[in-house]
């Protein structure tokens, strides 16, 4: 079964990023769905509370943050895209875990900020954070299963 969420899960975290990248927009279409998955592999994991938790304390703390940014600096910065991926990211591992999947998902879009070859399509010059927040949460995903073994 894990072999199955992992696959669900690699699916959607690809698509998510490749548009993302593209658009720089991350879908309900497909970011809901993610949620969904990620809560019922917590429930048949036996860790469904600490999902839902994961869910909702991913998707608080990035609006929090959103909001502050956008108070001091008068301009966007995370989406609610991004806050529907972080909140997708607790619900697959965990309120515990989501620290991990910040810290390595900033880091990667740290080092991918330091080559212009990475900035989006859409001739803003932002870096979209979603893949590299997709990429950490398969990270932290996959190595809690591996740990585990």
């Amino acid at each position: 079964m894990v072999f199955v969420f992992g696959l669900i899960l690699l699916a959607l975290l690809t698509c998510l990023s490749w548009v993302d990248f593209r658009t720089c927009r991350l879908p309900d279409i497909l970011t809901l769905p993610l949620i969904a998955a990620g809560l019922v592999q917590a429930y048949s994991g036996g860790f469904f509370l600490a999902g839902l938790i994961g869910a909702v304390a991913g998707y608080s703390v990035f609006v929090g943050i959103e909001l502050l940014f956008k108070r001091i600096r008068k301009k966007d910065g995370l989406g609610r895209g991004d806050a529907k991926l972080l909140a997708a990211g607790g619900a697959w591992v965990g309120w515990m875990f989501l620290p991990f999947i910040v810290m390595i998902g900033s880091s990667l879009g740290l080092i991918a900020a330091m080559f212009p070859s990475m900035r989006n399509r859409t001739g803003s010059g932002h870096i979209p954070f979603g893949p590299f927040l997709a990429l950490a949460i398969f990270i932290v995903w996959a190595a809690g299963h591996f740990a585990r073994r």
